[in-house]
């Protein structure tokens, strides 16, 4: 049997004593549990990020991995702890919008409540409940405990009004919604919308004040320093400045506006 695995995506920093405190909270119920660090670099408390994080990568990993997710501008309150099987994957997090998109990808197939003490730790902190609560709920769920167990099912995700890319003519239009480390600019255009381009037709890109950026296969199909529009590694049209950071050269970020034309 393989061994089970559960992801980390977290706003606590790469050098935070915090993820230590959680991972040793997972290692503490099951101490032969794979674990994974998806990213601890989220802009503090930027929910919309993590949750395309979550989107882009939780399908990479085998079916029935744990994907614990804690970004919680909401820790202590009332808000709800989920628990969500989704297209295979399971995940553990505030409802706070993070697995909004995740599951308007893929298909909900259970989802309920955190309500059950006997799968918290003994102690738990009002400011603290990636170590608490979720990551030994997480912990629970490696080792065979069944969803439904953990709580009453749940009516629904709070989900954070992602736009959708529009078709109109010769163009495409929609906007930044992701930047990666790199600078990159990662739009809401998928592969699938592009698929209204025809083949023999030659693109450029618009992106905020940035015009008449060439359309490429890979970023070092032109110098660098250069503006290129292209499909990246998550299947999305995105920006990018060859050898540097478009975010800054192009004085982009989420929420700017792109164009495709032919």
């Amino acid at each position: 049997m393989a061994r089970a695995i559960i992801t980390l995506t977290t706003d606590f920093g790469g050098g935070s004593h915090y993820v230590a405190a959680m991972k040793g909270a997972i290692l503490g119920i099951h101490p032969e549990v794979t674990i994974v660090d998806l990213t601890h670099e989220v802009w503090p408390q930027d929910v919309r990020s993590a949750a395309w994080i979550l989107a882009a990568t939780a399908g990479e990993f085998p079916p029935g991995t744990i994907h614990v997710a804690v970004v919680d501008p909401g820790v202590g309150t009332e808000r709800a702890i989920v628990v969500a099987e989704i297209d295979g994957q399971r995940f553990v997090a505030p409802d706070n919008g993070l697995l909004g998109l995740v599951a308007t990808r893929g298909q909900v197939e259970r989802l309920h409540r955190v309500t059950q003490p006997q799968y918290w730790r003994g102690d738990v902190s009002a400011t603290f409940h990636g170590r608490d609560v979720m990551g030994p709920v997480a912990a629970h769920l490696s080792l065979g405990v069944d969803v439904a167990s953990l709580g009453p099912a749940h009516d629904g995700l709070v989900a954070l009004g992602w736009t959708q890319p529009h078709c109109a003519g010769r163009s495409i239009s929609g906007e930044i919604v992701f930047v990666d480390t790199f600078g990159n600019l990662i739009s809401n255009i998928d592969r699938g919308t592009l698929a209204a381009v025809p083949r023999d037709a030659v693109p450029t890109v618009t992106c905020g004040e940035a015009a008449d950026i060439d359309f490429v296969t890979t970023y070092a199909d032109r110098a660098n320093d250069t503006p290129v529009a292209l499909v990246g590694s998550s299947g999305y049209l995105e920006v990018a400045v060859v050898g540097g950071d478009a975010s800054r050269s192009l004085d982009a970020g989420v929420g700017t506006t792109i164009a495709l034309r032919w």
